[in-house]
């Protein structure tokens, strides 16, 4: 492996994607209105090298979570996302409006399912019964919405938007990464 191939045309327009929907983390937004679960599905199913399949989603997860500001509830934030990156390379080799669709709302459940249950676990705001984890996936409900939302929304744009420039560029599809 060598630079040329890291570096390829098709590597520079899916970092593009994926660095511009980490800026969109720093604009004003609806609540939970993001496009972070899209840009680790969308890594996942365009980056044939696993380490960039995660690498990059990651990295400019963390480098807007710089500027935005860290939490006690990073870790399950970033383990969710990994396992978005896995949901896309799953993906990968049949990327369709369906299959984008599912991945898409896959994401949102496992964000939710995952970062909701480290809140019970790691605070003391609700009881540690599953009655309390129960209350603490109620109390999130609003959220979800808009995760879900914004999750079909941006792998939508990504996805499509990829798509577009494919078919403007044919020879971005050929190229391996």
């Amino acid at each position: 492996m060598n630079l040329k191939e890291i570096v390829s045309p098709k590597v520079l327009v899916i970092a593009g994607i994926i660095i511009f929907a980490a800026v969109m983390r720093l604009v004003p937004h609806y609540p939970n209105f993001t496009p972070i679960a899209a840009i680790a599905l969308f890594g996942g199913a365009h980056l044939g090298r696993k380490w960039l399949a995660f690498f990059i989603p990651l990295f400019a997860l963390f480098v807007s979570d710089m500027i935005i500001g860290f939490h006690g509830f990073m870790i399950p934030v970033y383990v969710s996302f990994a396992l978005v990156v896995l949901l896309g390379q799953l993906m990968k080799n049949n990327v369709r409006v369906s299959t984008v669709l599912g991945g898409a709302l896959a994401s949102s459940v496992l964000f939710f399912l995952i970062t909701n249950f480290a809140v019970w676990a790691g605070s003391p705001f609700y009881p540690q019964t599953f009655a309390g984890l129960m209350q603490s996936y109620t109390m999130a409900i609003p959220f979800f919405h808009s995760s879900v939302l914004g999750d079909l929304f941006y792998s939508g744009v990504f996805f499509g938007g990829f798509y577009l420039v494919q078919q403007k560029y044919p020879s971005l599809s050929h190229i391996k990464v």
